[in-house]
């Protein structure tokens, strides 16, 4: 008897359904916070409750402010690196040229510190 397992093709019940997407939350001392979830709507849940990332806790309430469509976790992985890189001039822009989400706003709308 074999008992090694032969990898599931793409598109089995183990794989979801839902992308990945990459997320930027806008919180509430002005500052920006960038994740990756398959729902982040019940991610932004997570963190306004206090069980997101350390960094939210203490920055509490947050807003989702933008998100994007990743073709699996790896990508979504090096995307949230890419904006991260960007700093917080560049997530504004960025935010400010394409936001999705319930809630965004324009950068500008609300004073940052």
């Amino acid at each position: 008897m074999n008992d090694r397992r032969e990898p599931e093709p793409s598109g089995t019940a183990h794989d979801d359904e839902a992308p990945w997407r990459v997320y930027i939350l806008r919180c509430a001392d002005g500052s920006l916070y960038t994740g990756i979830a398959k729902d982040p709507a019940k991610r932004l849940s997570e963190h306004n409750a206090g069980s997101g990332a350390r960094y939210t806790r203490s920055r509490l309430p947050v807003e989702l402010v933008y998100e994007e469509k990743a073709a699996d976790r790896g990508s979504a992985l090096r995307r949230e690196h890419e904006i991260k890189q960007l700093g917080a001039a560049g997530k504004r822009e960025l935010i400010g040229g394409r936001h999705a989400g319930p809630g965004g706003r324009q950068p500008g709308a609300t004073p940052e510190k």
